[in-house]
């Protein structure tokens, strides 16, 4: 084991090989199966900045430079070939593909059975990949970057009078790259005012307290799920229910289309492609975001799954579960990936972005977990004294997490401490004539901001501002609402904040609030002037 920088750094455990106490609480899971040599290439050659696209831009010969960087990070596969289909292990050790199913066939990480149609397609995809050579394929992915930025700015800018294409392009890209080192950050904490309590809207639906929550990368929906097996997709403007999935009795997941325990978890896809979500019955589930058809069932946890989320810009889906283990899907290919071990404790919450890693709350094990995926490593953050049970990222260099003992904890990713901790952040309660500190039962980020929102069972949602380049935790205002909060999602503007609030705990029935509402609050955020967006570099 090493240290970098304060970190302690150590590999991950993979499958039975990993030793004592953990190989027995693992009960003989499987790790992940093999990668070959081409799998784990990377190129390493940058595309030079002489052409983009095939014809000089204005602009844009600055940034090709920068593309080389964000294709290390970028959503563009990185580690794996385009045309790697992912393998799981089977009974005789070597790697099996599970790619190719039709829609709606169950995914399990132990599956064992490969057709010939993948072998023949893995044989070509090798072939073709021995003719592209490393820098051949980064200009051609950068190309097909620049491309998208071009149409995508095309888009946005074709009512507008005057258009510089060249220039739109030139900036994102730096912006892209100010992203990927978590550099990018808008303050708009500052200019945040509390709401009207007349503009909030609240969504009634689920019988049963809501879990979990996400919003379409293009914030005109929002897809709920609770403790019913419900799952429905609203229209932000109207508040209409779109889609309704009913959820089932246990054991009928075969004839019922729905969930027939406890959703816990739930997350969408960058591109609004796919949904995802996981429940106390071991599966997770995909959907069509779109008509919310279900399109396959993934097996292989070992008890309740309690984190969903997709790598940004890819179908990479990594999960969480009281199984203390994390898995890595390939939705797309409809396949089991790997699976990492480490957690002393079930896991309650994870989350991702571009870069190929994820971050787990380890519940009572005490231990936040940075999972580096191609390295097999993780890093390991301590700071809380109690049961860790949400978190998210606020960009790829920082990131918040709550726990039962009311404190919220601002962390940077090569510091092993908090960088900032805001004990009883929610206040105390009076307890059995006992002082006890309101847990935190969800944090939410609005992406590479310094604007931070909890949630508990004190009464109020509380907004919180990242001061100082990230050192700081500044409380800002509250805003009023009954009931556990559970969920907590920023829309990608951040002109809205949607909670999903219940009568219960997520995870439990600890406490009964019994005025609260089982429902969706819509909460508008106002702002003082117009939001600016200042890309100012926050240290760590």
């Amino acid at each position: 084991m090493g240290a970098v920088g304060g970190v302690a750094w150590l590999p991950v455990a993979a499958g039975p090989t990993c030793g004592g106490s953990m190989a027995a609480a693992a009960g003989g899971r499987r790790a992940k199966g093999p990668r070959g040599a081409a799998a784990r290439r990377r190129p390493a050659v940058r595309p030079g900045p002489e052409r983009a696209g095939g014809r000089e831009r204005k602009g844009c010969l600055a940034g090709v430079a920068a593309v080389g960087l964000l294709l290390r990070s970028s959503p563009f596969p990185s580690r794996r070939s385009p045309h790697f289909v992912p393998q799981a292990p089977g009974a005789d050790g070597r790697a099996r593909a599970t790619a190719g199913r039709p829609a709606d066939e169950e995914v399990s990480s132990d599956s064992e059975t490969e057709s010939p149609l993948l072998g023949r397609r893995r044989r070509e995809a090798a072939e073709e990949e021995v003719e592209e050579t490393p820098q051949e394929k980064k200009l051609r992915l950068a190309k097909q970057y620049l491309e998208e930025l071009r149409q995508l700015e095309e888009e946005r800018a074709e009512d507008e009078e005057e258009f510089e294409p060249a220039d739109l392009i030139g900036d994102r890209l730096k912006e892209d790259v100010l992203e990927q080192r978590g550099r990018l950050q808008r303050l708009v904490a500052k200019d945040v005012q509390p709401p009207d309590p007349a503009r909030i809207c609240v969504l009634r639906g689920h019988q049963l307290p809501v879990t979990c929550l996400v919003i379409s990368p293009d914030d005109r929906f929002i897809f709920s799920a609770s403790k019913d097996g419900s799952l429905i997709k609203w229209e932000v403007d109207s508040g209409k229910r779109l889609c309704v999935v009913p959820g089932g009795k246990k054991g009928t997941e075969e004839q019922h289309m729905g969930h027939a325990s406890q959703v816990l978890c739930m997350a969408i896809s960058s591109d609004g492609k796919y949904l995802a979500t996981g429940d106390r019955n071991k599966l997770i589930m995909i959907w069509d975001a779109a008509t919310c058809k279900r399109l396959h069932i993934f097996r292989g946890h070992r008890d309740a799954v309690s984190g969903l989320s997709f790598r940004k810009g890819t179908h990479q889906l990594y999960s969480a579960s009281h199984d203390r283990c994390v898995k890595v899907w390939d939705v797309a290919e409809n396949a089991y990936v790997e699976t990492l071990f480490g957690h002393q404790d079930i896991i309650t919450g994870l989350d991702s972005l571009s870069r190929e890693c994820c971050v787990t709350a380890g519940g009572r094990d005490g231990t936040v977990r940075l999972w580096k995926i191609p390295e097999e490593s993780q890093l390991i953050f301590c700071g809380h004294q109690g049961s860790i049970d949400c978190i998210q990222l606020i960009n790829e260099e920082h990131m918040v997490s709550g726990a039962d003992d009311g404190s919220l904890a601002l962390w940077g990713l090569t510091k092993k401490k908090p960088l900032a901790l805001a004990r009883q952040a929610h206040g105390e309660q009076d307890s059995q004539g006992l002082q006890q500190p309101y847990w935190i039962s969800a944090v939410a980020a609005l992406r590479n901001s310094d604007l931070l929102a909890t949630g508990s069972h004190s009464g109020s949602v509380k907004l919180w501002k990242c001061g100082e380049g990230f050192r700081k935790l500044e409380h800002l205002l509250d805003i009023p609402l009954v009931g556990f909060v559970n969920s907590l999602k920023f829309s990608a503007a951040g002109d809205f904040l949607v909670a999903g609030t219940g009568q219960e705990h997520r995870l439990g029935r600890w406490w009964r609030i019994k005025e609260a509402k089982n429902s969706i609050c819509i909460i508008p955020l106002k702002q003082k002037t117009a939001a600016s967006s200042p890309e100012s570099p926050g240290s760590s």
